[in-house]
Formats: structure tokens, C-alpha cells, sequence
């Protein structure tokens, strides 16, 4: 409840804030809803009004602000970081910062601030982070401006040009200090222990074109300060005098030269120094220049016996411009013995000459990333004793070729255990490799292989072939603990069995589409896998073993957020765990069985129905219908050859032939009519003679009985030509009722009949005999009509 309250609140406060701003303001800040205000690169002339409590850190950095009044951040009570940097802030006012007892943050760096005033530090008793350089102010002042920041814990003064001078009181009361940066690039005077007040401080990066009081300065920190960083200083002039270290045993653990340019007597100075103190175990030099050609002072070398027992040397980026004419630096191989890391990384180095190595006796760590290095001079490097106790070789991205030369270049390493030899051109693999016994760590990454074969020492526990062009992995490694394969193009997780006693698999970033519940438990002893950015194809079985598996997210690292649908394309994209396929796509089997049951009862149902509404009767009418619009509709009048076809049930035959007949066809004129019996051509299609006869008759007489109904009206043949004749001339039928027929008995399907019983007059066969020969009368009538 208190976290809605709170938001509801920074709402209504940045929104009140957007309110009370000028019209040059009303855009000039993007705040969110905890109370982060970004205000860069505004053209802003002055801090924004109406800021409250709600602003919990304003960036007002990279603007035009010239001048800070003392209401400006009066509403900032909650304030936490305020970032000023890259101004023209010339003025401060005494009181500006008195509500900004909640500050941790401040940055004033580079802007034009002259004269520094202890009472804008006054409130800030909860400033751990203060950055004051690139201003104009060529001291800190006359009274210690730190003192009330008793929580400060990184401090950066100071500027290029314009700060000269360090005095003794500049950092009273710093108690707490870790890290402090000074630029004095142009410091022309130091009193005396002006440093010395910093009590255990870690880190002091000291950036000073040239080094006159590098001794002094180092003498008062030497008690107190961790890590020493000198920064872009010029060591030509650099002389060691003993006289001004005091103190031998020294805090310092670490001294690093940034930008740092050495020349061959300068280089022999610093070593006297760092041999004349003790405690110094690490040394780096970076992006420093060796203006020089080795040529350094031996008669002294041979007087230094340890350098301070330093045991980490590291270069990166050394230049050394009279490279070609370089000395073998044999005069200082002396000073190396007791160095157990060595690092030196993108300088060029194509060599470490064979007696040099023979030296380092106590190395235990070597890299040489970014380098020159070929199998040939490798083989000069780790010649016969050479790097006894060495442990990792790391040789990444030089101009390493043949896997099979490296390997055996390197079998004099008998200690070695862990190689890194990633981004160098192997490309092939060959069938066998020698190796050093004691490898248990490979990097091949980033070597462009695309197979591998039993090159690969096979007591390996850590294996790196990470980003090359492997489709396939099938080595057995009984050792192998960790295997990382990403940025192939595998398709399916490695077989366990060649892996027993793997713990972690990290295989992400290749083609594999799934994998299932039996591949991840034939992994007995597997710890973690992390197989995101494959290709997965989200199927029902996947999906569903992803769902059921409740420790999964226990094994994969990654998941879920790095695994992605990547087909069927309709959740292409999606996270596999958020993922959920239609019942279509899941249970096909079942909706297949489903449609077969519904289409099979509905087939059932539809016979059922067609029998009782009589169906079969329709589709023969119909097909019978088709074939008849072959015919012509209407037989030419020369073609008319009967007065009139009969159409009669079977069992009204004899009242036909022997009644109808001879009344008819015996009477003067006589009339010729067209029974089927007799009639019919033999052979011909029911159908065409039902037509024909039709067709070539004057008038159809329908002789109705119960009988005629019963027999499906004398077969679906005869009642298509009903049909066929009752569309055409309703006046060519002549209905004889044989006996009375209930209208209700004829059935529905004989629509058409029963619609001619209703408009249509019959004629009704008489019982009685005396009514009998008005009815053939009016037969006969009938029929010329």
C-alpha cells in the first residue's frame, strides 16, 4: 500500500513540476516514477524551478547553466545524486546545497568554478561521491574544504592546466576515503605530507606531466595507499634518490603506469625504486611508451636482486618506436626470477628469446593474447627448461596455424594444465595431436574449425570449441567436466555417453530445434546447461515437457528469457515458457478420432434419414433428370405416333389390357395407345423408351390405384417422366382414380401428383356397370382433346 502511495505521489509532484516550470522549461526534464529526472543536453541556462521532493537524482549535465542560486534545489530534500557536470557554473551561492542533507552524489567537473567554498560541502554530511575537475580554481583553498564530509569515499580534483598547488590541510578529516583521482598535470608545488592524512586509502590515480614530486608524494601514501596510478607522465627526467624514501616497508600492493612515457634511463630508475621498497607485488604498464632501445644500466642491474618481490607483471599496449633496434633486454633477465604472472597483451610480440624463459623460473601464469606469436618462434620460447612451474599458457589471438605443431611445441610444459589458445587460425584438425600430460583445460574457440577429431586430448576436464563451424560432436571424454560448444551449428545435444561425468553444458546459439525429458537425464551428473538462442520448434511434446519440468529452471542457466519460439511461425518469437498451442495442434490424434466418430454418426444419421425420406428416391430422380436433358424437350408433331401412353401399376394390368384396351383401341376410330409391355424396344435403356414413348404420344394417361402408390409409382423411372411431363403441359395428363385413393396416403415425396389431385379433374372408374360407358365416353374425350 505504503509503494502506491509513494508512486501516486512522485506522480503528482513531477506533474505539478511540469506545471510550474517557465515556458523555456516546460520540456526541459523527463522524469520517471522513481524520481530519476534527465535533463541533458537541454540548452538549459539555469536549473530548472519548481523541482520538489518527489526528485530522487537530476542529470543536469552537458548544458549552459552559468550560476546556481540558493533556491534553485531548496525543494530537493529527497535528492540523492546531482550531476552538474559540463557547465559554465562560474558562481555558487553559499546556501544552495543547505536542503541536500540526503545528497550521495555530486558532480561539478568541468565547469568554470574559480574558488571552491567549504560552505557548500557543509550539509553534505551524507556525500560519499564528490567529482570536482576541470574547473579553474588553482588550489583547494584556504581552510580544508572535506572536513564535513565525513562519509566521502571517492574524491576527484583538480584540472589540466590551471590546478598548481597541494597543501598540507587540502585533506583533513578524510577518514574514510577509497578512492581519490588528482589531476595534477601542471603542479609546480607541494607541501610537505599533504597526503599524508589520507588514512588506508585504496586507489590514488595521480595524472602529472613530470614527475618532481613523485617521490614525495609517494613517500606520504606509502603507509596508507593500496594501488598506485601514475597517468600520462613523462619519466625522462626521473632520478631515484634513497634519501627521500623514508619508509622501505611499504602498503602498496599494486602501481600502475597509464600513458606512462619510460625511456632506458628512467626504466633503471624505477627499478632501483621499486627494489628499495618492499610490499609491491604487482606492476602494470598501460598504453605506456618505451622511448629507448634496452639499453639500461647493468652495473646496477647486477646490484638489484628481487625488484621489491613483485610477482605480477602486466603490459597492454606497449609501443616502443626504435623497435627494430630493440636490445634482447638480457641485462634485466636477472630481475625475473621470482615473478610468478606475467602478462603481455597487443605489443607486438612475436618472440620470448629462449634464455628469457629459461629465467622465469617461477612462473606459474603467461599470457600472450594479441600478439605476433607462430609456431616457430613458440618453439624458441618454450625451448628446453624453459617456464618450469608454468600453469596457463594463454596465446589467444596470435598467428598460431597448425594444432599439431602447437601441441608439440608445447610437450617441454610439463606442468602445464590449462591452455587458451582461441582466435588464431587453425581452421583444420588433425587425426592425432601430442599434447602436455597435465592439460586439463583447452580453449580452441574462435578458431574457425569445423570438425573435431581425436586431436583433442582425451584427459581433458574443461573444453572451450565455442564460435566455430561444428555440426557435429562425438568424442568420447571420460574426464570432461565442462563443455562449451555455443555459436556452432549442432543440431542436438552431444550423446551422454561420450560425456559420463559432465556437470556443465553450455551449448547456446546453435541450430538445435529440442530436446526431450531422455536427453536431459542421460546426463547423470549434468549441473547446469544453458541452450538458449537455438532454433526451437515449439511442438506440443516440447512445450509440454517444458511445462511439467518444474526443476528445469534449475539446470538452465539461461532460462527463460534466451529460449524463443522459432517455428510454427504463428509463435515465432515468443518465450517457450509463455508459449501455448491451440487443442487442434496438441491433441491431433484424439480431434482426428473425434471428426472420424462425428463424421461416421453423421453418415449414419444421414442414411437413416434418407431412408425414411426417402433420399435414394431423389438423387435416382435426379441423375435421371440429367440424362434426360439430353433429349429434346418436345418431339416434332410428325414424330406423335400414339394417342396416348399408358402408365399403370403391375397389378392394374388386367383392368388395362383387357378393359382399357378394348374400349380404346376397338373402337371406330380406333385409338392406339403405348403400354410398356408391348411397346418398348427391347434393349433400350428404360429411361430413353419411358422418354420416346412420351415423347411421341398425344396425351400420358396415370391410371391410379392404391397399388400404383405401393410401387414407388410404377418404379422411379416411370415417375421421372411424371415429373418431366407435369413441367412441361399439364393439359397432356389424363388421371384415371381405378378406385378411391386417400390423399393422405400418397406420399410426400409424390408432391407433384398430390398438387394435380388438388387443381386437376379426374376421372373415377364406376363400380356401377350403367355408369361404365359414360366414363369411356368421356375417355375418348379426353384423349382428342
Amino acid at each position: 500500500m505504503s509503494r502506491v502511495l509513494w508512486t501516486v505521489w512522485v506522480l503528482g509532484a513531477v506533474t505539478n513540476l511540469s506545471k510550474e516550470e517557465g515556458p523555456d522549461q516546460a520540456s526541459s526534464l523527463s522524469c520517471d516514477l522513481t524520481g530519476v529526472c534527465d535533463g541533458r543536453f537541454r540548452s538549459l541556462k539555469s536549473i530548472p524551478s519548481g523541482l520538489t521532493a518527489a526528485v530522487r537524482s537530476l542529470d543536469l549535465s552537458n548544458n549552459e547553466i552559468t550560476y546556481i542560486r540558493n533556491r534553485d534545489l531548496r525543494g530537493c530534500v529527497n535528492l540523492k545524486a546531482l550531476k552538474l557536470a559540463s557547465n559554465r557554473i562560474n558562481a555558487i551561492e553559499e546556501d544552495s546545497f543547505i536542503s541536500l542533507r540526503s545528497l550521495e552524489h555530486l558532480d561539478l567537473s568541468y565547469n568554470l568554478l574559480s574558488n571552491l567554498s567549504s560552505s557548500w560541502f557543509r550539509p553534505l554530511s551524507s556525500l560519499k561521491f564528490l567529482n570536482l575537475l576541470g574547473n579553474r580554481y588553482k588550489s583547494l583553498g584556504e581552510m580544508p574544504l572535506f572536513s564535513p564530509l565525513t562519509n566521502l569515499q571517492i574524491l576527484k580534483v583538480g584540472s589540466i592546466d590551471s590546478f598548481t598547488e597541494l597543501q598540507e590541510k587540502d585533506f583533513a578529516g578524510l577518514s574514510f576515503l577509497e578512492e581519490l583521482e588528482i589531476d595534477a598535470s601542471n603542479l609546480q608545488r607541494y607541501e610537505p605530507e599533504s597526503l599524508k592524512s589520507i588514512q588506508n586509502i585504496s586507489y590514488l590515480a595521480l595524472r602529472m606531466k613530470q614527475p618532481i614530486f613523485l617521490l614525495e608524494i609517494f613517500g606520504d601514501l606509502s603507509r596508507s595507499l593500496k594501488h598506485l596510478e601514475l597517468r600520462d607522465t613523462h619519466l625522462n627526467t626521473f632520478q631515484f634518490s634513497k634519501a627521500s624514501i623514508r619508509e622501505t616497508n611499504t602498503l602498496i600492493k599494486k602501481w600502475t603506469f597509464r600513458n606512462v612515457k619510460i625511456t632506458d634511463g628512467s626504466f633503471s630508475e624505477l627499478v632501483k625504486l621499486l627494489n628499495c621498497v618492499s610490499g609491491v607485488l604487482e606492476v602494470e604498464f598501460e598504453g605506456c611508451t618505451l622511448d629507448g632501445l634496452g639499453d639500461f644500466d647493468i652495473s646496477d642491474m647486477d646490484k638489484i636482486k628481487n625488484i621489491g618481490g613483485i610477482e605480477t607483471l602486466i603490459v597492454r599496449r606497449l609501443a616502443i618506436p626504435h623497435f627494430y633496434s630493440f636490445y634482447d633486454m638480457s641485462s634485466i633477465y636477472s630481475l625475473t626470477a621470482n615473478v610468478k604472472r606475467v602478462t603481455v597483451e597487443s605489443s607486438k610480440v612475436f618472440l620470448v628469446p629462449c634464455l628469457l624463459s629459461q629465467h622465469l623460473k617461477s612462473l606459474e601464469y603467461l599470457d600472450l593474447s594479441d600478439n605476433l606469436m607462430v609456431e616457430e618462434s613458440l618453439r624458441n620460447s618454450a625451448c628446453d627448461q624453459a617456464w618450469p612451474l608454468l600453469q596457463t599458457l594463454i596465446l589467444r589471438h596470435n598467428r598460431l596455424k597448425s594444432l599439431e605443431k602447437t601441441g608439440e611445441t608445447l610437450l617441454s610444459l610439463k606442468n602445464l594444465t590449462k591452455l587458451d589458445i582461441s582466435k588464431n587460425n587453425y581452421v583444420s584438425m588433425p587425426e592425432t595431436c601430442q599434447w602436455p600430460d597435465k592439460l586439463k583445460y583447452l580453449n580452441l574457440s574462435n578458431t574457425r574449425i569445423y570438425s573435431v577429431t581425436r586431436c583433442i586430448p582425451w584427459m581433458l576436464e574443461i573444453l572451450d570449441i565455442s564460435n566455430n563451424n561444428l555440426d557435429s560432436f562425438s568424442l568420447i571424454l571420460p574426464r570432461l567436466k565442462e563443455l562449451y560448444i555455443s555459436g556452432n551449428k549442432l543440431k542436438t545435444l552431444p550423446d551422454a555417453s561420450f560425456l559420463p561425468t559432465l556437470r556443465i553444458l553450455r551449448i547456446s546459439r546453435n541450430i538445435i530445434s529440442t530436446f526431450t525429458k531422455e536427453q536431459l537425464d542421460s546426463f547423470s551428473t549434468l549441473e547446469a546447461l544453458e541452450a538458449g538462442g537455438n532454433n526451437f520448434f515449439c511442438s506440443c511434446e516440447f512445450l509440454s515437457f517444458t511445462r511439467e519440468q518444474q526443476s528445469l529452471a534449475q539446470i538452465l542457466t539461461d532460462w527463460p528469457d534466451n529460449y524463443l519460439c522459432d517455428s510454427p511461425f504463428s509463435v515465432r518469437g515468443q518465450r517457450v515458457k509463455d508459449t501455448r498451442l491451440p487443442a487442434s495442434e496438441c491433441h491431433r490424434v484424439a480431434l482426428v478420432s473425434a471428426v472420424c466418430s462425428v463424421l461416421f454418426l453423421l453418415i449414419l444419421l444421414t442414411g437413416v434419414l434418407c431412408h425414411h425420406f426417402h433420399g435414394l428416391w431423389y438423387l435416382k430422380m435426379m441423375w435421371a433428370w440429367l440424362q434426360a436433358k439430353r433429349k429434346p424437350r418436345k418431339a416434332p408433331p410428325r414424330d406423335v405416333c400414339y394417342d396416348a401412353f399408358v402408365s399403370y401399376s403391375e397389378h392394374d394390368s388386367y383392368w388395362v389390357e383387357n378393359m382399357m384396351v378394348q374400349e380404346l383401341e376397338h373402337f371406330d376410330p380406333p385409338f392406339k395407345l403405348c403400354l410398356h409391355k408391348r411397346d418398348f424396344i427391347p434393349g433400350k435403356w428404360i429411361i430413353d423408351n419411358i422418354i420416346d414413348s412420351i415423347e411421341k404420344s398425344h396425351k400420358t394417361i396415370f391410371v391410379l390405384s392404391e397399388n400404383f402408390v405401393k410401387s414407388e409409382w410404377c418404379k422411379y423411372e416411370l415417375d421421372f417422366s411424371h415429373f418431366r411431363l407435369f413441367d412441361e403441359n399439364n393439359d397432356a395428363a389424363i388421371l384415371v382414380l381405378l378406385e378411391p385413393i386417400e390423399k393422405k396416403a400418397i406420399p410426400q415425396r409424390f408432391c407433384k401428383l398430390r398438387k394435380i389431385m388438388n387443381t386437376k379433374t379426374y376421372l373415377e372408374w364406376p363400380t356401377d356397370e350403367t355408369q361404365q360407358e359414360g366414363f369411356w365416353l368421356n375417355l375418348r374425350m379426353a384423349i382428342k382433346s
